[in-house]
């Protein structure tokens, strides 16, 4: 398979073209050659030195990530950027990155990857984001605690979940939107849920979710993010037999 080939099986399979009006993460291809052979593809949550070096360590001539080092407006190729982007060139490895479209997707995306750990039933999107639906919400097989969900969530090497406990005392339907998107637990107030759950806090939504009675759950922004790439590695080698591993590096935020 070349670099060209993998591009447009991951370009179709999750759907980046149709988002590109509402996502200015430069999803897709951002270093190498479009010709070169793919053999082994390394996954991992953020794009920086520390994952270039363990991919080009452990063999990867490609390396997907779901936050690259391009964002909407091009940068100078200088200083830390230009390190990257030369650690690259220099290995022989590709960077293809990912963003909202993996948030999203239906079957490998990250919102999708928590709702099937927590094993929410009547999955449906949820959280709506310049006309796009871009979470999911589901109604857990059996009401629980907070703090039982809090112990199904998980978290590693110093990743701490934090609450705001405002909600029943049991919980029935649960919103999820991965990463930083903390204040839209508004939808999650006018949906009727009883628990939303993103990766980041933000101080001013405290009194806003007490009087609104209702729980949130921030696992992590790293955490919450995990969840697509590890999907989309074992999907891929699947239908591909391309080789893929997973690099594991929490930021504990």
């Amino acid at each position: 398979m070349t670099l060209a080939e993998l591009d447009q099986w991951l370009s179709t399979f999750l759907g980046i073209g149709p988002l590109d009006d509402i996502d200015n993460s430069q999803n897709g291809l951002q270093v190498g050659s479009a010709a070169a052979e793919v053999r082994k593809v390394a996954f991992a949550v953020d794009a920086s030195m520390e994952s270039f070096r363990r991919a080009a360590e452990a063999g990867a001539d490609t390396l997907f990530v779901h936050h690259g080092i391009l964002w909407g407006r091009p940068a100078r190729i200088t200083g830390a950027f230009y390190e990257r982007v030369r650690f690259l060139v220099e290995h022989g490895l590709a960077l293809y990155a990912v963003h909202l479209p993996l948030d999203l997707h239906a079957e490998v995306g990250n919102n999708i990857g928590i709702a099937r750990l927590l094993g929410l039933t009547g999955i449906q999107p949820f959280c709506s984001y310049r006309g796009l639906k871009i979470g999911c919400k589901g109604i857990l097989p059996a009401p629980a605690r907070l703090e039982e969900i809090v112990l199904r969530l998980g978290g590693r090497q110093g990743e701490q979940i934090r609450t705001l406990p405002f909600g029943p005392p049991r919980i029935q339907s649960v919103g999820i939107v991965s990463g930083d998107v903390p204040r839209e637990f508004t939808q999650a107030v006018a949906e009727g849920l009883d628990l939303y759950i993103t990766g980041e806090s933000a101080h001013e939504i405290y009194h806003h979710c007490l009087e609104s009675r209702i729980h949130v759950i921030f696992a992590g922004h790293y955490h919450t993010e995990s969840f697509g790439v590890q999907l989309l590695a074992d999907r891929l080698a699947r239908e591909t037999g391309v080789e893929t591993t997973y690099l594991d590096i929490p930021t504990g935020l």
